[in-house]
């Protein structure tokens, strides 16, 4: 089923074309993007097609833009101020993902059960990375793993770590994150797919969902539903991979682990190390759970040290010694399953 059209006018021509360039080529935006940089030929394309969203500029905005049937219309707004225009206002000079992000909450306010375009048909691929050993540099080779999948396959990075760190380590503020989505599907659960496009960020070419800020967010989510908010994204997002970085806090976790179609697990050596995993085997063997132990790959990722002002964090780990561990590994896996 063809996409919904998501329009964006703007006089500035070259501010409109590189918006709509961006938003085209992130691999799950469910809307084609349309450029256009004046009213008189967003007046003829609106007679002939249905635009589902419009996102005008205030110097292009008009009565006769008003007058089209136009389902969702919200202002690019310079800063400048301006009477009430009876439109919700997005910030143009903020960045597309949070311009994406603020268009998708406002329309998803308008559609709270809005149509879905189509079921995914692809078979999207779960990788758990996991260990029941603490400081392994789990997260550190999830987020090196997701870009480097992200580099070739449209990848889903999810965080379920009670204390991710992610807005101090990358100096960031969340306006959302996995645990409104977690609320949405609940309450709202057909519209989920919009929803989403109001939440994800990405790290280049890798997407993710924002880690919850307070673990009590997250800790009252049962695996049952844990799962079920999986195969919605599964369902209607045409995810390659989708990377769980998991942990103990996760309900069910073993659960979640079952449906995973590889598991990356980091350990290390020492005597408490070792006792920790023995733990963790024998409990699987309880569990009548060996088909996870099957799936299950145990690594020993470097230590890389990561610093503020050797420039993007998750570039350290692509192309540092984080990095080339990731490639071997996949290259050896693929060298193996060919």
């Amino acid at each position: 089923m063809k996409k919904s059209i998501f329009a964006v006018c703007d006089l500035d021509a070259s501010y409109a074309c590189n918006l709509t360039e961006y938003l085209n080529e992130r691999k799950t935006t469910p809307f084609e993007v349309q450029a256009f940089t004046n009213v008189e030929s967003l007046e003829k394309f609106a007679k002939e097609n249905e635009i589902e969203i419009l996102l005008i500029s205030t110097r292009a905005m008009c009565n006769e833009i008003r007058e089209l049937p136009i389902s969702r219309t919200i202002i690019l707004s310079e800063g400048e101020p301006i009477s009430d225009l009876g439109y919700p206002l997005v910030y143009k000079y903020q960045s597309s993902d949070d311009i994406l992000s603020e268009v998708m909450e406002y329309y998803v306010q308008d559609h709270p059960q809005p149509h879905i375009l189509s079921l995914n048909k692809k078979k999207t691929k779960l990788y758990g990375v996991y260990s029941p050993i603490g400081r392994t540099r789990k997260t550190s080779f999830a987020i090196a793993l997701g870009e480097i999948l992200a580099e070739t396959k449209k990848v889903l990075y999810l965080n379920f770590e009670e204390y991710s760190g992610f807005e101090e380590l990358f100096q960031v503020q969340y306006r959302m994150d996995i645990s409104d989505l977690i609320y949405f599907s609940r309450q709202k659960e057909s519209g989920l797919i919009y929803k989403m496009n109001s939440v994800i960020q990405t790290f280049y070419e890798l997407e993710y969902v924002p880690p919850a800020i307070s673990p009590a967010d997250v800790r009252d989510v049962t695996g049952e539903e844990w799962l079920a908010f999986l195969q919605q994204i599964m369902s209607f997002r045409e995810y390659d991979v989708m990377i769980l970085d998991l942990s103990e806090q996760v309900d069910d976790l073993f659960r979640l682990l079952k449906e995973c179609d590889r598991i990356y697990m980091p350990v290390q050596d020492d005597m408490i190390s070792q006792a920790k995993l023995k733990q963790y085997d024998h409990l699987v063997h309880m569990l009548d759970m060996e088909a996870i132990q099957e799936r299950t790959f145990r690594i020993h990722p470097p230590v890389q040290p990561l610093v503020r002002d050797g420039g993007d964090l998750t570039q350290q780990l692509v192309w540092g010694e984080m990095g080339s561990f990731v490639r071997k590994l996949l290259w050896e896996e693929d060298g193996q399953n060919g």
